[in-house]
């Protein structure tokens, strides 16, 4: 790459956009511009242009008129799950290096187009899954590496809130997002588990998939939603066995009656330790690990400061933008997130079907 700013353009400038990408792209004007905006509410990308683009920057409607700019170097696809993978697709096939927002597609088989197009073109592709700098993740990651916990033999993937369904956008709508708890959030906590455990090799999956509480908005932290508009899932429940004969247990929902609330946390168990990622007083990470020393059970807390997620978006993007200038590896791999994809899949038909899916 040259020496000159990367010219980045952004397709949807809805919440996740404004509350994650944008924000974080604003700070590193070091190494790139927004350059161009698209949603189709207009208002919505003449808003972000004013609050963070560049002077000249450009307002478009249709994404494909954004991607005929042949000086924008980056997009990021930042909008609902259902357009995920051709605008991605699109975006890499017009020679742009694409972000896209998690979950990678509504399906494998879509998401196996975004990575064919990466291949074809050259370009790269990363997905959204920013818990993976949080601190609390980057230690377990460091000491799953270190051997801390030897072969880790059992996984909990945990994405669970009490009342805590989004009522702004689509997020509802199981057209336009492809499922609800599950694909939302049960996705970041399977990514962190796969990626602790270094393990993408699925054997079979068996999943529950319940819409239990969609008449019940009562004490929903955001908000009551409309039942009639309710149409995915509220929770989700999965049992994967791994190649090796690793076993992942994945709990998630948005609306569950528990008070063991946690989100993009992971629980593992191995030959030589433990860990729990467990949920602090106001997000603040709580963990610990576990083990035998001197013939003795023992536990460790490390001190791990910082609220969920804080400036995690932030490096998510400093070192998307750098793995293109300096043309190394993105952290979040295409191929890792297709894997997410593929038992997230899995789950939705094993429980639609009531058997077993193998791969």
């Amino acid at each position: 790459m040259s020496s000159e700013k990367l010219k980045i353009g952004i397709v949807g400038c809805g919440g996740i956009a404004n509350q994650k990408h944008m924000p974080a792209l604003a700070k590193l004007g070091h190494l790139g511009e927004m350059v161009a905006f698209c949603d189709v509410i207009e208002e919505r990308a003449v808003k972000a242009k004013a609050e963070y683009g560049t002077e000249s920057a450009k307002v478009y409607t249709d994404y494909k008129e954004l991607l005929r700019d042949a000086s924008i170097d980056v997009v990021h696809v930042l909008t609902p799950n259902l357009y995920h993978s051709f605008i991605s697709v699109d975006a890499l096939e017009a020679g742009k290096h694409v972000m896209c927002e998690k979950p990678m597609a509504i399906n494998s088989a879509e998401a196996r187009k975004m990575i064919d197009a990466a291949k074809r073109t050259g370009k790269k592709l990363t997905i959204g899954y920013q818990n993976r700098w949080n601190n609390d993740s980057q230690v377990v990651y460091k000491a799953c590496r270190e051997g801390e916990l030897g072969d880790i033999y059992m996984a909990k993937a945990h994405a669970v809130r009490r009342r805590g369904v989004p009522t702004w956008g689509v997020f509802t709508d199981k057209e336009q997002q492809g499922g609800g708890a599950l694909i939302d959030i049960g996705t970041h906590a399977l990514d962190l588990t796969l990626w602790f455990m270094d393990n993408y090799k699925p054997k079979s999956v068996t999943g529950s998939v319940f819409y239990k509480l969609k008449d019940k908005p009562e004490g929903n932290t955001m908000g009551r939603w409309d039942p009639a508009t309710f149409t995915v899932e509220d929770s989700a429940f999965g049992l994967i066995k791994m190649e090796n004969g690793a076993t992942i247990f994945l709990e998630c929902a948005w609306a569950l009656n528990t008070t063991d609330v946690r989100e993009a946390k992971s629980s593992l168990f191995g030959t030589n330790g433990g860990v729990e990622m467990k949920q602090g007083a106001n997000w603040q990470p709580d963990l610990v690990f576990n083990t035998v020393k001197f013939d003795k059970l023992m536990e460790m807390k490390p001190q791990v400061m910082g609220r969920r997620g804080e400036d995690s978006g932030l490096q998510e993007a400093r070192q998307w933008l750098e793995s293109i200038v300096n043309d190394t590896e993105p952290l979040v791999k295409p191929e890792q997130a297709f894997v997410v994809t593929q038992i997230l899949e899995a789950i939705y038909t094993s429980a639609e079907t009531g058997k077993a899916v193998a791969f």
